[in-house]
């Protein structure tokens, strides 16, 4: 599907974007792939890992449209994986958040449409679904949007498409770096936020593997949400650092005690398939059918129980102390 293709990933310097394109370059032959971020010592640091002749760097704002506009010339797929996401920060510069997790993400749609790209898929969160912080509202505006997008599309062949989930194991800013660094410098004490909180966890292959497949699967308009394992983060402390004393700090600004990933509330349109879920818009689409029970893999899907939700408290998959360990250590490699 990527052979001799052109793909841009915005906030290409992160860690999904650096997964992703050594993925792109071992599985094949793509024709460029357009690093777009704003941060030219990253940019600078990831040429010197990744200098294919293929590879190319753009200095630019998802803010500034313009910008993207003149980056995805020719530019047959896009990721749009850029954003602010601590959420901490998030909640002391809301502005800052809203300018570039929702206008930035106006502006991809825009210059996609404007250089009728084939397909596009953004990078959301669990922290999208019943949003309590304003990281999580503002990707939900951002999925709206994109969802919302094909309905703009008029005769453009441009798709949109979202995937959702949760916390990556050894990404940057992620607990497991954290903890790691605390235990690498000799600390005496693990801070833990509640000791009875859970996430969803999954590995930077898993998902970039998860979002080259959904390229392939998608119709447009649709959520994708990977069927992925949950955690304890007691069980983590103390699979990483088993010696040392659990110091609980009491949960951040805008931080929930459980993630969701499908709401309850979106339960009549979601639809379970054999390895993740989708939501189907909630919107009608006029150039084509709403019918999302099977994909552009004929795969089929069922709509879920009214009333179900997908979340990391109630999951049927927990990691084991011994399973966390091993996942921690492909993170690593």
């Amino acid at each position: 599907m990527f052979n001799n293709q052109t793909i841009l990933i915005t906030g290409g310097t992160g860690s999904f974007g650096k997964k992703y394109v050594k993925t792109l370059l071992e599985r094949y032959n793509p024709k460029k792939i357009i690093i777009f971020s704003r941060d030219e010592l990253k940019q600078f640091e990831m040429q010197q890992e990744f200098n294919a002749p293929c590879m190319r760097y753009f200095i630019g704002d998802v803010r500034d449209k313009e910008r993207l506009t003149q980056a995805m010339r020719s530019v047959d797929y896009v990721i749009h994986a850029a954003a602010l996401k601590q959420v901490p920060a998030a909640e002391y510069n809301p502005t800052e958040c809203i300018k570039t997790n929702i206008n930035g993400a106006e502006n991809v749609i825009h210059a996609a449409l404007a250089n009728d790209v084939k397909k596009v898929i953004a990078l959301s969160t669990d922290k999208a679904a019943n949003p309590i912080n304003l990281y999580g509202a503002t990707k939900l505006a951002s999925d709206k949007l994109f969802v919302a997008a094909n309905n703009m599309s008029g005769g453009h062949q441009t798709l949109f498409s979202v995937v959702r989930y949760g916390n990556v194991v050894g990404s940057r800013g992620s607990v497991v770096p954290f903890f790691n660094k605390l235990i690498k410098e000799g600390a005496t004490e693990i801070p833990v936020t509640h000791e009875n909180m859970t996430r969803f966890w999954i590995t930077l292959q898993d998902g970039v593997d998860f979002v080259l497949k959904n390229f392939s699967r998608m119709l447009g308009g649709e959520i994708f949400v990977p069927k992925i394992p949950s955690m304890r983060i007691m069980d983590l402390a103390k699979a990483m650092a088993p010696d040392l004393k659990v110091n609980i700090v009491g949960i951040r600004p805008g931080e929930k005690l459980h993630e969701v990933m499908c709401p309850a509330d979106d339960s009549y349109h979601t639809y379970e398939y054999h390895d993740h879920f989708i939501i189907a818009p909630a919107i009608k689409f006029f150039s084509r059918s709403n019918d999302f029970t099977a994909n552009n893999l004929r795969e089929e899907g069922t709509l879920v129980e009214h009333g179900y939700e997908y979340n990391s408290q109630t999951n049927t998959h927990f990691l084991s102390p011994n399973e966390l360990l091993k996942l921690n250590e492909l993170a690593e490699e």
